[in-house]
This record gives C-alpha cells, sequence and structure tokens, in this order.
C-alpha cells in the first residue's frame, strides 16, 4: 500500500489520550514541570511510552495545550444540547475553560525558545474558542437568561485574569469565575 498513511493501533491511541489526560491533571496541581515519571504512572504506562509519543517536554505541554482547546471546543455545543439552560452550558463551559487556563500558565515557560509556535498556538486558541463562547452567550442572552452586550474575547480575558492568581494559597479561580458569571445574570 503504497503512498497511504499507516493507521495507528488503538493501544497507541488510547496511551496518547491516556497520557494527555494525566499529563494535564498533573500541570493543574504541579505545573508543567510535574515528573514525567509521574505523569506516566497516573497514564499507566511506563516512560518510555511518554517519551515514544512526545519526545520533548515541550511536545507534551504543546500537544495537551491542543487537546484541551479540542475539548472546550467539541464541549461548547454538547453543553448546549444537553443542559437544562443555556446560562447551566456557559457555567460548565467557563469551568472547564479555567481548567485549561490554569493548565496553560505553563506553556510560555515551557516554549520560551519558540515565541513563533507560542504565537500560531495563541491563534489556535483564539480561533477555535471565541466562537464557541459567543455561541454560549449568544444562546444565553436569546433565553432571556443573561445581560446583552458581553462580547466572547472581553469575557475570555476577563477569565484568563481571574486565572493568573491560581497559584495563590486559598485563591479560588473557579469562584471568581461564577461570580462574574453571576453579574451577568438578567436581573
Amino acid at each position: 500500500m503504497e503512498g497511504s498513511p499507516r493507521r495507528r493501533r488503538s493501544d497507541s491511541r488510547r496511551n496518547e489520550e491516556a497520557l494527555l489526560e494525566a499529563a494535564a491533571a498533573a500541570f493543574v496541581s504541579a505545573g508543567v514541570d510535574a515528573p514525567v515519571r509521574d505523569i506516566a504512572a497516573r497514564a499507566g504506562v511506563g516512560v518510555a511510552t511518554i517519551y515514544r509519543h512526545f519526545p520533548t517536554r515541550a511536545d507534551l505541554v504543546v500537544a495537551v495545550y491542543r487537546h484541551q482547546v479540542e475539548a472546550c471546543a467539541a464541549a461548547g455545543p454538547e453543553l448546549l444540547a444537553s443542559s437544562p439552560s443555556p446560562y447551566a452550558a456557559l457555567s460548565v463551559w467557563t469551568g472547564m475553560f479555567v481548567d485549561f487556563l490554569v493548565t496553560k500558565h505553563g506553556l510560555a515557560e515551557a516554549m520560551r525558545s519558540d515565541d513563533t509556535g507560542f504565537q500560531s498556538l495563541h491563534g489556535y486558541f483564539l480561533d477555535r474558542l471565541v466562537p464557541v463562547c459567543a455561541e454560549l452567550l449568544e444562546a444565553a442572552v436569546a433565553a432571556g437568561e443573561i445581560e446583552p452586550g458581553i462580547e466572547a474575547l472581553l469575557l475570555m480575558h476577563g477569565i484568563g485574569n481571574l486565572c493568573i492568581g491560581a497559584g495563590s494559597p486559598g485563591y479560588d479561580a473557579r469562584r471568581m469565575v461564577a461570580l462574574v458569571l453571576a453579574g451577568l445574570r438578567v436581573r
């Protein structure tokens, strides 16, 4: 079969998915410098498996970043379809977004030597997530649940700023974002 791409084995795809989930969890709890052996243990694989999929830490961080962007992008429409209200969907989605941002804070440091790579990831992030946030906001406005006039990018910037303190003891970024969302509610 010359010219056809080789299909990855299903166990390889499962291992990569497990690694991405485990790395994201480790990055949230311990930052992007979490030990590779801890990530491997969380994923139930050997350390060599991580390096086979992601030869450098930056490769792993970028893959986690892209994986989480895609998860947030896919979650928006799914939440709108399955949640009791658009506001409820927006609330759950912003929680996912907070988790993503907390993970993302170490990305710049991990990619310090590759500014162009970081810039392209930021563009990817905006292209994928701003429309999803806008759709959630529009649905909540149409349902009469939140005040009109909030732009998706503005809300996302505000959430990002609230996540900066996530490493401080006693600081709860999710709680702060919930307060912002409560302020958007129609009175």
